[in-house]
C-alpha cells in the first residue's frame, strides 16, 4: 500500500519544488476558477484499490477514469464511474453507440491529455485544447456532491464539489459531459 501524508491541505502545494508543470498548471486552474479543494500528498498511486486511505481521509470515492479510444482511433473517451464498479465494455460501447472500443494507448493519453497512465483525471481535459476527447460520466459520480480525482499526477489527490466541474471547470475547457447508467 503507497505511503500517505494524512495531513488535508485546502491550496496548492506552498512551493513548486519537486512538483511537475501539468500539477502547477491544474493549480492554477483551478485558483483562476476559484474552485475550492482538499488535497492529500501521497507516492504514486495506479489503480483505485490504491486509494482506498486517501478515500477515507478525503471523505470521498475515487473515481476509476478509463481513457478510451474507437478500433480507427479518431475517437476518444474519458470515462468517469465509480471505482466499485465493474467496467464492461460492450454496455458502454451501446450507451454511446460506438462500437469497438480499447482502452487508448499511453502515447494518445500523453498527446490529448497530458497525461500518464495512473494518473488519468477530468481535470485532463484543460489540455484537450482540441476537443478531441469526449467525457462521460456515470451517473453514480455525477449526481455525487463531491469527486475525488488527480491534478494531472498520481502524487496527489483531490476533493472538488461536483458542482464545480459542471459549472465552472467544464465551460472552461470547452467540453461537456455525457451522462450514462451503467449497471452495478
Amino acid at each position: 500500500m503507497p505511503a500517505i501524508d494524512p495531513t488535508i491541505y485546502t491550496a496548492r502545494p506552498d512551493t513548486n519544488e519537486g512538483r511537475l508543470a501539468k500539477e502547477i498548471r491544474t493549480y492554477d486552474v483551478l485558483d483562476s476558477l476559484d474552485i475550492p479543494y482538499l488535497r492529500v500528498d501521497h507516492e504514486i498511486m495506479n489503480t483505485v484499490a490504491d486509494c482506498d486511505q486517501v478515500d477515507k481521509l478525503l471523505g470521498i470515492k475515487i473515481c476509476k477514469n478509463l481513457f478510451l479510444c474507437n478500433s480507427q482511433k479518431t475517437e476518444f473517451y474519458l470515462l468517469m464511474m465509480p471505482g466499485d464498479k465493474k467496467f464492461r465494455t460492450a454496455i458502454f460501447s451501446k450507451l454511446i453507440g460506438s462500437a469497438r472500443l480499447s482502452f487508448a494507448s499511453p502515447e494518445y493519453m500523453e498527446e490529448l491529455l497530458d497525461l500518464t497512465p495512473g494518473s488519468v483525471t477530468v481535470l485532463g481535459l484543460m489540455n484537450d485544447k482540441t476537443h478531441r476527447v469526449h467525457l462521460y460520466i456515470d451517473k453514480e459520480v455525477a449526481e455525487a456532491e463531491y469527486l475525488g480525482c488527480h491534478p494531472c499526477i498520481n502524487t496527489s489527490s483531490l476533493r472538488i464539489r461536483t458542482s464545480d466541474i459542471f459549472e465552472k471547470f467544464l465551460p472552461y475547457t470547452g467540453h461537456t459531459a455525457g451522462i450514462v447508467e451503467l449497471p452495478d
